[in-house]
């Protein structure tokens, strides 16, 4: 399978948006229809999408000089116009092969402990569930989870808590994970790792793998390193049509403005800005579908060019202004 996700991806089916302003959190996007590529369907399992911080506590050089050109196309979408902060989508990508259904990243999950935010420790909302549920796909029927890094947003739902343990969500999944992202995640301990982790390594249900790990033929990682140690997209082929799910490498459309902007708490700063460049330059005017995990819904799309910004994203079935 070729990675490097150049080939024709055609669309159909339309995507239902609301387009709610976002005065305050709000419910919308659930999820997508189902998406065809190929002989690839694609759903998003949504957990939650609402503002979420101000772009100044993601990245450096947001001070309000520097944003101001960009709040009229990224109001009220992308950015809350009463707070400032970022509308972030949690979510994770469910993708049934004609052989495999697999689940690419699993949110923040229920009952955490030090997840980092206070909204998301201790969430008991399970309607994430519910949602996996309402697309046709019970627990044990997910053969793959692949997660794109192990930050707490990304690997929540890997397990649950059952009679004060934490157990695997999907008890007859390999979860596939890379294993410097592994190693990162375990030499810095704390409770994502021991929650989210390490009980699917204790229960021998952790595939560890290199960055360049490919399934079959239909799902194949590839690298995309700087925002965590192991960091990876997951690239998706069938019938000569291909996407891909690019992880943490952008978070806020603003970056297709200034693809220089790395978060602050990226791993490697240099390397996540010189990895997100290097993406936005090869698929830009490409068919590749695009899967984001944190622009806003409908959160997937096209790479474009832009008369007057480096960069621009053609949401599927939605388009900002």
């Amino acid at each position: 399978m070729d990675c490097s996700l150049t080939v024709a991806f055609t669309p159909i089916d339309v995507e239902t948006v609301d387009h709610t302003v976002f005065g305050e959190a709000v419910e919308r996007g659930k999820g997508m229809k189902g998406r065809r590529l190929g002989d690839i369907t694609i759903d998003r399992i949504l957990e939650m999408e609402a503002p979420y911080q101000p772009l100044s506590a993601f990245f450096a050089q947001a001070t309000p000089e520097a944003i101001a050109p960009h709040r009229h196309w990224l109001e009220p979408r992308a950015l809350d116009p009463a707070t400032g902060k970022i509308i972030l989508p949690v979510q994770s990508y469910l993708v049934r092969t004609g052989h495999h259904t697999i689940l690419i990243d699993t949110c923040v999950g229920c009952h955490k402990n030090d997840t980092g935010e206070p909204d998301w420790t201790g969430r008991r909302d399970e309607s994430w569930l519910d949602r996996l549920a309402a697309a046709g796909v019970g627990l044990e029927q997910v053969d793959f989870v692949f997660c794109t890094h192990l930050h707490a947003d990304h690997c929540g739902w890997n397990t649950r808590l059952v009679d004060g343990r934490w157990v695997p969500t999907f008890p007859k999944a390999k979860y596939i994970l890379a294993k410097a992202e592994v190693a990162a995640k375990e030499a810095a301990g704390g409770a994502v790792y021991r929650e989210s982790v390490l009980p699917i390594l204790e229960a021998g249900q952790a595939l560890l793998v290199d960055q360049g790990y490919a399934l079959d033929d239909q799902v194949c990682l590839t690298p995309l390193p700087g925002h965590t140690a192991g960091h990876v997209g997951v690239g998706l082929a069938s019938r000569g049509q291909q996407a891909v799910m690019i992880g943490d490498i952008m978070h806020s459309p603003i970056q297709l403005a200034h693809p220089d902007w790395s978060p602050v708490f990226d791993f490697d700063v240099a390397l996540s800005t010189q990895t997100r460049q290097a993406f936005l330059d090869s698929h830009c005017e490409t068919d590749t579908l695009v899967l984001t995990a944190h622009f806003p819904s409908p959160s997937i799309g096209h790479v474009v060019a832009h008369a007057k910004r480096a960069f621009d994203f053609r949401y599927l079935g939605a388009e900002m202004e």
